[in-house]
């Protein structure tokens, strides 16, 4: 089984490499650091499956999962992440992944849920899966507010969750590579889709958000 792991953090990256290498029936053809590179390196090295790193600042990691999708449909996509926001976990599995993990977990776990990928099978933590459930079965009875969060971009997902996790417009765009003002633009955007009023309130809102989307990894 050949896996090519996304991540711009050396550690994680490199660790996950070293316990890929412990297997005999698995190896890692190659590791991103640049995700510009990826689409590359899916053609070169032919991998299995791509772990994905769903908070990556150079790059849109939804955006990133959806072009690897199209420019290699075989490919088994895990995405990975140190949050345990559902949020994105959702948005990656809507935009081709085929699960979802946390780093936190043991890495048995993680090669676990690479095996289970790669046979083409779900891999979900059991709260995560329970909550897709519920909204699968909810359907239309899905809140208001539901309904709105899932009326935003991904990349206006991706601010209005970081805005949740206590960051300013200004560090925002230096972990996500944009502007200062690009960022309060989005945020403008995400006001009026939520009906919010003031800056505090969407600031607030997505704290409260947040924390009861999380617990999910």
């Amino acid at each position: 089984m050949r896996v090519l792991i996304v991540d711009e953090m050396p550690v994680a990256r490199e660790g996950l490499a070293l316990r890929i290498s412990q297997e005999p029936d698995m190896e890692v053809c190659a590791e991103v650091t640049d995700p510009a590179k990826t689409l590359d390196l899916i053609a070169s090295q032919s991998p299995d499956v791509v772990v994905v790193d769903l908070f990556l600042k150079s790059r849109d990691a939804i955006d990133l999962i959806r072009r690897i999708k199209t420019h290699g449909p075989s490919v088994r996509i895990l995405a990975w992440s140190m949050s345990n926001d559902g949020l994105d976990a959702e948005r990656a599995l809507s935009a081709g992944a085929l699960g979802y993990i946390s780093k936190s977990q043991v890495t048995d776990k993680i090669i676990q849920a690479i095996r289970s990928v790669n046979a083409g099978r779900m891999s979900l933590s059991p709260a995560l899966a329970e909550k897709l459930l519920k909204r699968a079965a909810g359907g239309a009875h899905m809140t208001s507010e539901g309904l709105l969060i899932d009326s935003l971009s991904d990349r206006e997902l991706q601010v209005f969750r970081l805005l949740g996790q206590g960051l300013n417009a200004r560090e925002i765009a230096q972990q996500i590579h944009l502007s200062s003002k690009t960022v309060e633009t989005y945020k403008g955007r995400i006001r009026k889709k939520l009906g919010l009023s003031s800056s505090t309130e969407l600031t607030r809102y997505s704290m409260r958000w947040v924390l009861a989307n999380s617990g999910l990894g």
